[in-house]
């Protein structure tokens, strides 16, 4: 259970898309207190989504093959299989687009000509006029976002880990903390960086959204599949072993 958790936190904390919306979060006005109230909310979620998975269990894990264990292990399979379609469709759009431009995205050295520095105009530009449109927003704006771009399938991931949880034990507690702390990591970390250098933050953290943004496709298929092989397998192995 354990390693399960560990790596689908590890899936969230890294999914580029909250973290694009998080940096603009924190780099509007008050993006400091509209920043805790993202993160805020991002642990409710989590936090909800165990509490009522406890519930259901009474903190107890079901039997092995007993019904509702096989069907939480059903479960798990097809949020697995759901991951891979997800990423491999992705795979093959970021393929299609890429042919349409020419083939082969360039080399280290390459794309540094006026087009890219135009580009990367437009790029700053976009982040300028997102991050105008957030500075208009509320503080209950970041705490509805934060549910809006949680990872739900991910998470579901999780919720069916949990069910192996046995509450008697005080190893499960560090477990499921280390669990919320590892997926709300990257989000932290971006916070602490902005309260302790509020100057050099707002234009380092722009650049790493439009950097992420060049290359939130490549993450997404990598997390998606890697996560959903791993959860295939180990549902497999587990159904058949």
């Amino acid at each position: 259970m354990v390693l399960d958790l560990l790596l689908i936190a590890l899936a969230i904390t890294l999914d580029p898309l909250p973290l694009m919306a998080f940096v603009l979060v924190v780099a509007s006005a008050r993006g400091v207190w509209k920043g805790l109230v993202f993160i805020l909310s991002w642990l409710a979620c989590l936090v909800t989504v165990i509490a009522l998975v406890l519930v259901l269990t009474g903190g107890q894990p079901p039997p092995p093959r007993s019904p509702p264990s096989t069907a939480v292990l059903a479960v798990k399979l097809l949020i697995g299989v759901s991951l891979i379609v997800y990423g491999e469709h992705r795979r093959r759009r970021l393929a299609a687009a890429r042919t349409r431009v020419g083939g082969a995205a360039p080399g280290p050295g390459a794309g540094r000509g006026p087009a890219s520095a135009v580009g990367d105009a437009g790029g700053r530009a976009s982040s300028t006029q997102l991050t105008s449109e957030m500075d208009r927003s509320t503080a209950w704006s970041a705490a509805g976002l934060a549910v809006l771009l949680q990872p739900w399938g991910m998470v579901a991931a999780g919720a069916t880990t949990v069910v192996e949880a046995d509450t008697s034990h005080f190893a499960t507690w560090v477990a499921l903390f280390c669990f919320c702390l590892l997926a709300t990591a990257s989000l932290l970390t971006i916070e602490l960086y902005v309260v302790f250098s509020p100057t050099a933050a707002k234009a380092r953290l722009l650049g790493l959204r439009a950097w992420m943004e060049r290359h939130q496709e490549q993450a997404l298929v990598t997390i998606c599949l890697l996560l959903g092989f791993w959860l295939v397998g180990k549902s497999i192995y587990q159904l058949t072993g």
